[in-house]
């Protein structure tokens, strides 16, 4: 689907954009892969591990997503567009909280009006769990942001195909807690756990960029894709890391939540099982998507009371294919 295309990633120099530009380039042979971020320094760097030399297809494109007429610019003669750019640290939007709106809001919204009115065939803007029941600011622009591109597909004129990914946590992702505690570790420090009954889904980076290059192809427009992923529990995240270690309860975080819900009773009225994903369709306008098998009644995605978890020893193995010197 991606030999011979355009494929523009906006916020492309993250961990998510340069795991999937590794994909991308891996296992297809796209015309050009354009990242575009407002960082030249994580620009330079990329460039340095993706040669042109090597990869004739890289290009960088220096740019903000506040920024409508940059956009438009980047956008011409793009096939497909990863939505990737956000504002992600929690205790950084509650301090900058227009920041923080007019990146997840505004920036959403300004990939939306270049995509339509550029011809891009289809867009896919990656979401959070934070979303769903948001506490923390950031929670509730990613909710704005998700709501924005789902009703872009009722746009009148607009032949793009709008659709939102919605995962959890990302192993080892920026802002991720491995790292913290594995230097809490190697200094001998006990592990500082928010709180020992929090739970979270959790998702390797590959997996999660094996979604959204998947949703390119199921995406009918106007859906939220949520994976089936499993959950763990913070204390066994801390143990797997540091076998034995004393961990000390530092308590739960201003906007942050004991479990995180990927989907809502309320979704559940209008949410299908396609397999290896749950679908949440548009509700106020029709759906012309993927078909699967209705949810039950009143079904509820949380990592709470999810049925798939993992074991110290899965997180331990998962963490040692990740690169992680556990």
């Amino acid at each position: 689907m991606f030999d011979n295309k355009d494929i523009l990633i906006t916020g492309g120099t993250g961990s998510f954009g340069q795991k999937c530009t590794e994909m991308l380039l891996r296992d297809y042979k796209p015309k050009r892969i354009i990242i575009f971020s407002r960082d030249e320094l994580k620009q330079f760097e990329m460039a340095q591990k993706f040669p042109a030399e090597q990869y004739p297809c890289m290009r960088y494109f220096i740019g903000d997503v506040r920024d409508r007429e940059r956009l438009n610019r980047a956008f011409h003669g793009v096939d497909y567009v990863i939505h990737a750019a956000a504002l992600k640290q929690v205790p950084a939007a509650e301090y900058n909280p227009t920041e923080c709106i007019h990146t997840n809001i505004g920036g959403a919204e300004n990939v939306i009006n270049a995509a339509a009115d550029l011809g891009v065939k289809k867009v896919v803007a990656l979401s959070t769990d934070k979303a769903v029941g948001p506490l923390n600011l950031y929670g509730a622009t990613k909710l704005c942001s998700d709501k924005l591109f789902v009703a872009a597909n009722a746009y009148i004129g607009s032949r793009t195909n709008f659709s939102v990914v919605r995962y959890g946590n990302v192993m080892g992702s920026r802002g991720s807690v491995i790292p913290y505690f594995i230097k809490k570790r190697d200094e001998g420090d006990p592990l500082p756990v928010t709180d020992r009954r929090m739970t979270r889904f959790w998702i390797t980076l590959q997996q999660g960029v094996t979604m959204v290059l998947r949703a390119f192809e199921l995406a009918g427009g106007g859906e939220v894709f949520v994976p089936k992923i499993p959950s763990m529990k913070i204390s066994d995240l801390a143990e797997a890391i540091a076998p034995g270690m004393p961990t000390v309860e530092v308590g739960i975080r201003p906007g942050e939540k004991l479990h995180e819900t990927m989907i809502t009773s309320e979704d559940s009225r209008h949410t299908i099982d396609i397999g290896d994903y749950y679908v949440i369709k548009p509700e106020t306008f029709s759906y012309n998507g993927k078909t699967g098998v209705p949810v039950p009644e009143g079904f509820v995605y949380n990592s709470g009371t999810n049925e798939t978890w993992l074991s110290v020893g899965e997180l331990q193995t998962s963490l040692r294919a990740q690169g992680f010197a556990v």
